[in-house]
């Protein structure tokens, strides 16, 4: 992968909504996007995590708001990167500087001794929902007593479970979803089908089929990452429609998954133009739903 150039940093392309539209509150929101910054003497990586593994080397809030403003983007949801692990300090520190602007998907160690009181902890600093995953087990890892308590945690707070999995997982979800049908949840990057290129009707199937628990919302996002992986993105519509017609576009939201949405040729209006005028099964309200309402209801 190639580092981002000083364009796509600074500057992005302008479109879509004006300042004045903006500035009334109806600006887009992006669902998933994560930051770092290469000052690791305060903000240090989990051990294991090399410095220069990070492509690009920084992507600071101010990195992310000179790509997502031009674009009509006024708020976004920060994903705790994954090499800080359990220590949130950098995204609380960006919550908390740029107020209103940004709201957290955390990470927590859910075997720790209660989970869930680190789970209320973040949720006091502007962290609405938590990233789990399944390392290597999809049909065990939501076992663990700490998974169970983090699950109660999110029913009883409204705090979001976000599962960032393959579609192997997904029958362990469905079993979360119906022990604790009042849990939100939010599937990440459509729940990673078409990643290796080929968009399988039973995957499509299995995660439509989640549809069925009131509280299961998906993120329609990481285009880059998906199917053909390349813009416009528009093999991606079939798939997408039938997400649409199983969730209704009051449980999808638009994210974009940068900076990795800004790697190898792709850019952040690219992601956007999909939803925003590429998608010809959707109206105007379903847009408004997509582009910021599902986001601002859950995570804001």
């Amino acid at each position: 992968m190639t580092q981002l150039s000083r364009r796509q940093l600074l500057g992005g392309l302008t479109i879509g909504m004006t300042q004045a539209h903006a500035a009334a509150g109806k600006g887009f929101i992006d669902a998933h996007v994560h930051v770092w910054t290469p000052d690791t003497r305060k903000y240090p990586r989990a051990a294991g995590f090399e410095k220069e593994q990070a492509t690009p080397a920084s992507f600071t809030p101010d990195e992310l708001l000179a790509q997502a403003r031009p674009s009509g983007v006024e708020r976004i949801v920060l994903i705790q990167m994954s090499f800080y692990q359990f220590d949130n300090s950098y995204m609380l520190d960006a919550i908390e500087r740029y107020k209103g602007v940004f709201s957290g998907v955390g990470i927590v160690d859910h075997q720790a001794s209660q989970p869930q009181n680190a789970m209320r902890s973040l949720a006091r600093r502007g962290v609405r929902g938590f990233r789990i995953r399944p390392a290597g087990q999809p049909t065990t890892w939501l076992d663990a007593p700490g998974m169970v308590e983090m699950w109660r945690c999110g029913a009883d707070e409204r705090l979001a479970m976000c599962p960032l999995i393959d579609p192997d997982a997904l029958p362990s979800i469905d079993r979360m979803c119906r022990r604790f049908p009042q849990t939100p949840v939010v599937i990440d990057h459509l729940s990673r089908i078409g990643a290796d290129g080929q968009i399988r009707d039973d995957d499509v199937r299995a995660l439509c089929d989640l549809a069925r628990h009131k509280n299961v919302h998906v993120k329609v996002s990481a285009f880059y990452a998906l199917g053909q992986k390349r813009y416009p993105y528009l093999d991606l519509a079939p798939f997408i429609r039938r997400v649409y017609e199983a969730y209704g576009p009051e449980r999808l939201m638009w994210a974009t998954d940068c900076p990795f949405q800004l790697l190898n040729g792709n850019t952040y209006a690219g992601s956007l133009e999909l939803v925003r005028d590429r998608l010809d099964f959707l109206s105007a309200a379903d847009r408004e739903w997509l582009l910021r309402k599902t986001a601002e209801r859950v995570f804001f």
